[in-house]
């Protein structure tokens, strides 16, 4: 059985993730390692399940986790978004995003945290 619970392991996987979520990092030399090569493979997955394929070029704004999140929530505050930059692949997938926060908007709520964040000094336009 593969000790895939190492922490050598975890960090070669973590390696190869990182450097297949980035298509614009050069690294030197193909690691011949498997955990490395499953994390890399894995990470490539993620970007082009948000970016769309490699082979269609990259794009100049790269699309994560956590730009999909803020999208989410600007729908869920039903905020004004900007797009341009993105690709047609990337703003259908951000659109789907900030739709489903919008489906999920309630007004009452968002008054009362607009509250907050104006008591707090944080002003949203």
């Amino acid at each position: 059985m593969k000790e895939i619970f190492t922490i050598a392991y975890k960090q070669a996987y973590l390696n190869g993730y990182s450097k297949g979520l980035n298509p614009r990092q050069q690294f030197e030399r193909i690691v011949s390692n498997e955990a490395f090569a499953i994390g890399f493979n894995s990470g490539r997955s993620d970007y082009e399940r948000m970016n769309g394929s490699i082979s269609n070029g990259i794009p100049h704004r790269i699309v994560t986790d956590e730009i999909l999140e803020d999208y989410l929530l600007a729908g869920l505050l039903g905020l004004t978004v900007e797009m341009s930059g993105y690709t047609y692949f990337q703003i259908d997938l951000i659109e789907q995003w900030y739709q489903s926060g919008i489906e999920k908007y309630n007004p009452d709520q968002n008054n009362c945290l607009f509250e907050i964040l104006e008591k707090n000094g944080i002003l949203l336009s």
